[in-house]
């Protein structure tokens, strides 16, 4: 139920107050529903519970055991992968900026949040003009006047043909008076922001899953080649175990538990394989191609380069960087916007209309001015009753407002925490890498003197054994904290928000 208010003038132009005039341009300078503002940044200076040293400890002699520096403050580069100094790298993050059909998909939903935009400012904005033009020609009889007078029929009365030409432009407009079109529009904008920064998630979520993708394959490489150097060394042993066996210095079960260790450790390559093979067909997806002719190149970690110079934003930087954090505020922007339309909704609304044309038989005196017709309309209406639909309606963008102040909070204490298991992990990692380095090397010359031991048959064939198991532990848990650096790294840009602000060309 609404009450309309109309005031309606036909062919005669009337001075409207100075007094309305001025008032009107007060009135729609109005705008109701809170403005928004952007949340104050976190009340934390750091990351971690406990400070961090400025740098990781290092590794000498070993690939990707250099320390890594925490720059605070630093800028990131938006190309943050070129870091890794790997051509091949490089060149499938770009091709899968190109081809990926995720990346496809936001853009073009970008596009299509652009164009709705566009449309709304159009239909809101400005006024609907339309153009009715119409020409005719209509046969009429003086029987249809006579209405059955009778003796006469319809062979009695003349036909005539009348020419009809009809022009009109109509206007339409409706006065923002309480702001609620122009807080649609905003609501709107904010959407579009929303997935501006989906976009740039998307990019950078990409490139980080290349980039950890292609470090994963390395280290399965890596763990591929030192099984298979494990197997090589173990074969080399049950040889030897033969030879023993032949000149009776050993038995026969020192040769099956020798072939038994073998076989264990052959059997640790097919999974390998396998999940090199996943890793390979996922990293095709990821660029857009097709796992049976992606033509991949192959990753090992020696081609990679560790970024020792790490930039880190602090906190309160943080939140104007990371595309997840940016989208849940400009959420939080809509949501805000949304309150004043839906208090718009519940005051009057203020519709104009207005013709202007010519009606005549003749096309000569189309324009008499006696053939002129015009008129302008304005409403006021406004809703008395629907069941408390509109306030309920308002009731519930301020509760949207506050799930979406919730979600933000959320996304900001998401973010805080990435970053902090990004840094402790690189800091762990350098450890980790320099302990399983040192546990490599002494498991290695452990075995080479239980070898020479056992050759000289002064060690038991269990010695060997326990020297070959300590050994192969130690070297794939090398390869793997090795490959854990650089994947941290990446996981750290990530966190960061990849420094795409810095980008030099959209």
């Amino acid at each position: 139920m609404y009450v309309n208010l109309t005031i309606i003038k036909n062919n005669k132009l009337r001075r409207l107050p100075v007094f309305f005039v001025a008032s009107f341009f007060i009135i729609t300078a109005c705008t109701v529903g809170p403005d928004f503002k952007s949340p104050d940044p976190p009340p934390v200076k750091e990351y971690n519970e406990k400070p961090l040293p400025e740098k990781t400890v290092a590794t000498t002699k070993v690939h990707g055991g250099a320390a890594q520096t925490f720059n605070w403050g630093e800028k990131i580069p938006a190309e943050w992968w070129e870091l890794f100094h790997s051509h091949e790298l490089n060149s499938l993050i770009e091709q899968g900026f190109k081809n990926s059909p995720d990346l496809r998909s936001a853009v073009a939903t970008l596009r299509e949040g652009e164009e709705q935009l566009k449309a709304l400012v159009g239909e809101t904005q400005y006024p609907s003009v339309g153009l009715d033009v119409f020409g005719g020609r209509e046969q009429l009889s003086a029987f249809d006047s006579l209405q059955g007078t009778p003796g006469q029929t319809l062979a009695d009365f003349p036909v005539q043909l009348l020419s009809v030409y009809n022009a009109n432009v109509n206007v339409a407009y409706v006065l923002d008076i309480f702001g609620g079109n122009r807080r649609m529009i905003e609501a709107l904008k904010a959407q579009v922001e929303y997935q501006q920064y989906t976009v740039e998630a998307v990019y950078l979520t990409l490139a980080a899953n290349i980039a950890t993708t292609a470090i994963m394959e390395a280290s399965l490489r890596g763990q591929i080649k030192a099984t298979r150097a494990i197997i090589a060394l173990q074969k080399n042993l049950v040889e030897l175990t033969r030879k023993q066996f032949k000149i009776g210095t050993v038995t026969d079960l020192d040769i099956y538990a020798q072939e038994t260790a073998l076989a264990q450790v052959q059997a640790q390559l097919p999974p390998l394989e396998t999940e090199l093979a996943q890793t390979r067909h996922a990293l095709a997806v990821l660029i857009g191609a097709y796992p049976s002719n992606a033509d991949l190149p192959h990753f090992q970690l020696t081609d990679l380069h560790l970024p020792t110079d790490l930039p880190v934003s602090v906190p309160s930087t943080l939140v104007k960087q990371r595309p997840d954090i940016r989208a849940a505020e400009a959420l939080l922007h809509q949501a805000t916007a949304n309150i004043g339309v839906a208090t718009a909704n519940l005051l009057p609304s203020f519709p104009i209309t207005a013709s202007y044309g010519a009606n005549s038989d003749t096309l000569n005196n189309f324009f008499n001015a006696n053939n002129i017709a015009w008129n302008w309309q304005a409403n006021v209406l406004q809703t008395v009753f629907n069941g408390g639909a509109l306030v309920a309606e308002r009731r519930a963008a301020i509760d949207a407002f506050e799930a979406a102040f919730a979600d933000y909070h959320s996304a900001v204490l998401m973010g805080l925490q990435n970053v902090a298991d990004s840094l402790i992990a690189l800091d762990m990692d350098a450890h980790e890498l320099k302990e399983t380095a040192q546990a490599e090397k002494l498991g290695k010359q452990t075995l080479d003197l239980v070898q020479k031991q056992f050759k000289l048959g002064g060690a038991n064939y269990l010695n060997v054994l326990s020297a070959e198991m300590q050994y192969q532990q130690a070297l794939m848990s090398r390869v793997i904290a090795e490959a854990a650096r650089f994947a941290d790294t990446v996981a750290l840009f990530q966190s960061l928000g990849g420094g795409w602000w810095n980008r030099s060309h959209t």
